[in-house]
């Protein structure tokens, strides 16, 4: 589940990229709200993968990742060891990565959504 983290958070670094490239208000716009979906998205996935490893409910039921390596893929898959989705790896003050990906990345959803809202109010 770590993973389907980052995957919003690449796509919000691209959208966000191609928003300082478009010329315009409305296009520009769009995109920082496609990226700030994006941020809010990671959040949520993190929100999950946390209650999963505060054991508020069931993760999914696979929960695990290979490394690649330059040998045989099968041997790689069968020798890799288990990531246990259902325990944080580390945690800060009870706070697991994945709790302070949901804290952090909804907090900046929200806080792009009151800027945009802001701004448009002043325009």
């Amino acid at each position: 589940m770590c993973w389907w983290q980052r995957y919003p958070h690449i796509a919000a670094i691209v959208l966000a990229l191609l928003a300082f490239t478009m010329k315009g208000r409305g296009a520009g716009d769009m995109a920082v709200i496609l990226a700030a979906i994006a941020t809010g998205i990671s959040g949520l996935i993190g929100a999950f993968h946390a209650g999963v490893e505060y054991g508020w409910w069931e993760g999914v039921t696979a929960c695990a990742t290979v490394a690649a390596s330059g040998g045989n893929p099968l041997d790689a898959i069968m020798n890799a060891p288990v990531i246990r989705c259902d325990v944080a790896p580390w945690s800060l003050f009870g706070i697991s990565l994945a709790g302070f990906n949901f804290l952090i990345s909804l907090s900046g959803a929200v806080l792009v959504f009151a800027l945009l809202g802001k701004s448009r109010k002043g325009a």
